[in-house]
């Protein structure tokens, strides 16, 4: 991705909170902040005068629908804004983003993508880490026996020793698996192209062939973020392969993985229980089945929300916006083509 321009002295910041919203003090001691609804009228003209965007807790498609029409007001041409030359989003995963307009704006202009890759990473692996040994302590079924009074006693699994496969090994996903190496687990892990392992992996192998790879594990952790290549990577092929027993986790992102053969493969006792805690829609509607499934741990995208992570979260937005108006390199800079931050650093 080549350099960005060097940054203005003040920068003009748009800010479009879809949920929560940063705190917009701190940020104007680089930059001049405007606060923009992202289903406000002002929105295209806040984004015509804007450098930089920040989309904050979320992503409404009204953004793009405002994009597209400040682009019309604006008359430069498909896929152009005036000035705006980077775009901001509190998310680890960064999809939500890589479609429609913005997407387009991305490609085609000098303008670049930042995540906030690595402020959750701990706070999900302890998440992913739990839910493992819920499933092999049985803490599911001991719930359900105390809220009916029944006292059952029976043997439960031991984590040491077995098996892990972590599908989509960057940031997240090397933290779940140094925290089960951590227990005794072998952990091994899939990338974009396969190459030499390092620590805490074994082996990390590419995508292809992982119908065959799957059935050699007893826990499954999907980190993988969605792009073209992940969609659907862990379907029903993928489920059928799995040894019986599996523990099956998706911290990720929902369209990842088949949650229809999922649910049907821990119905028919193949599978040790799934931890989803993204969903191919969110929310996960009422009537969804999954809430009733005893075998299953349903949590509401929250995985990596420990007390804290909003402020890490503004932390992380308030160096960004310091090294934009100071010309300097931005962290976590996302490849629009792969769908995550691949590269550490790009000079702004």
């Amino acid at each position: 991705m080549s350099a960005l321009p060097d940054a203005p002295d003040v920068p003009d910041l748009l800010v479009v909170p879809v949920g929560s919203c940063p705190d917009p003090m701190p940020l104007r001691e680089s930059a001049r902040v405007r606060v923009v609804g992202p289903r406000d009228p002002a929105l295209p003209g806040a984004l015509a005068a804007a450098d930089a965007l920040v989309v904050w807790d979320g992503f409404d498609a009204a953004i793009d629908a405002a994009i597209d029409a400040a682009i019309d007001a604006a008359r430069e041409g498909a896929g152009a804004l005036p000035r705006l030359r980077w775009v901001h989003t509190s998310s680890a995963g960064p999809d939500r983003l890589l479609s429609g307009a913005l997407l387009e704006h991305l490609r085609t202009r000098p303008a670049v993508l930042t995540c906030s890759r690595g402020v959750l990473d701990r706070d999900i692996a302890e998440y992913v880490l739990a839910c493992v040994l819920a499933f092999c302590k049985d803490l599911p079924t001991t719930l359900r026996l105390q809220a009916g009074h029944r006292w059952q006693h029976r043997t439960t699994l031991g984590l040491a020793g077995r098996r892990a496969l972590v599908v989509g090994a960057g940031s997240i996903g090397t933290q779940a698996g140094r925290l089960l190496a951590a227990l005794g687990v072998a952990v091994d892990g899939v990338v974009r192209s396969p190459r030499a392992p390092m620590a805490p992996f074994g082996a990390l192998h590419g995508p292809a062939g992982l119908a065959a790879l799957v059935g050699g594990y007893d826990v499954v952790v999907v980190t993988a973020p969605l792009s073209a290549a992940t969609r659907g990577l862990v379907g029903r092929e993928v489920v059928a392969a799995m040894r019986p027993g599996t523990i099956v986790v998706n911290v990720g992102r929902g369209p990842v993985v088949d949650e229809d053969a999922l649910l049907e493969a821990l119905r028919a006792g193949r599978l040790g229980g799934v931890a989803l805690d993204v969903w191919r829609t969110e929310p996960l509607p009422a009537d969804s089945p999954w809430w009733e499934e005893p075998g299953a741990i349903v949590s509401p995208h929250l995985a990596g929300d420990a007390a804290g992570f909003d402020e890490r979260l503004e932390q992380l937005l308030h160096e960004q916006v310091r090294r934009f108006a100071a010309g300097q390199a931005l962290l976590h800079v996302v490849d629009t083509a792969h769908g995550y931050a691949a590269a550490p650093t790009v000079q702004a």
